[in-house]
């Protein structure tokens, strides 16, 4: 079953915001560095194998970045 993680990166001033979108990207492309997962700038969709990886990583910028997960039955892509 997919899971659609939505994220923003959320911060007070610029350079702690600067701090923390470096190094969420520089982490999250490591952790996906073959495009197993679908992803935007603010959406990954992961297949529920992933979904463990995905809870801690997202658990360890707690407070820097706003996560929502959504437990996916189908998925449309429209025209």
């Amino acid at each position: 079953m997919p899971f659609l993680y939505l994220y923003d990166v959320d911060a007070k001033d610029k350079k702690k915001f600067n701090r923390v979108k470096r190094r969420f990207y520089y982490r999250l492309n490591r952790l996906f560095p073959d495009r197993r997962a679908w992803r935007t700038k603010s959406a990954i969709l992961v297949s529920g194998r992933h979904t463990r990886v995905l809870d801690d990583f997202f658990r360890s910028f707690r407070g820097s970045v706003i996560t929502y997960k959504v437990d996916l039955n189908s998925i449309e892509e429209l025209e």
